[in-house]
């Protein structure tokens, strides 16, 4: 029976032997084969990570072009805001400055503007009631007469200017 037993020993010890030669020879397979084929992978894989490198680059460009246009909106409203504000500022700074100068009897611009109105009318009123020519007509009178000689034209407006002292 001894006989039986070694046989079936010996079997299982040569079954493990070949299985541990055939993982051998596999292995330098394997290393054989990517020796051949290493620089092809190692190419591939320097392709794949320039593809991924590409993709990350193109998603950071978007990601910051998205948030230039976020700033810009951000400064645009701000700047609108700001410009609201100082125009208020400004405004507030005119009324405070038109009331102190009325309560010191200061007339406006609006209000001089007016009575230079009013004074020109009733300069023109009172030259064409006294049938004399007007400031008006004068200049035209002697921008006339200029071509011709200018001492005319002096002597018209000095009248002008003497009748206007005496009214």
């Amino acid at each position: 029976m001894a006989t039986q037993d070694d046989d079936h020993g010996n079997k299982g010890s040569d079954r493990i032997k070949d299985s541990a030669q055939q993982i051998w020879l596999a292995g330098l397979g394997a290393f054989a084969k990517m020796q051949q084929e290493g620089s092809k992978a190692f190419e591939a894989l320097v392709k794949d990570g320039a593809g991924m490198q590409k993709k990350t680059q193109q998603a950071a460009e978007e990601t910051l072009a998205q948030a230039q246009t976020r700033m810009a909106g951000f400064a645009s409203e701000f700047g609108t805001k700001a410009a609201g504000q100082w125009g208020k500022l400004e405004n507030i700074f005119e009324e405070r400055v038109a009331r102190a100068l009325e309560k010191l009897g200061i007339p406006s611009a609006a209000e001089h503007a007016a009575l230079q109105a009013r004074v020109a009318a009733l300069e023109a009123e009172l030259q064409r009631r006294q049938g004399k020519p007007t400031a008006t007509t004068a200049r035209t009178a002697s921008r006339k007469t200029a071509g011709r000689s200018a001492a005319p034209a002096a002597a018209t407006k000095k009248t002008v200017r003497r009748s206007t002292k005496a009214g």
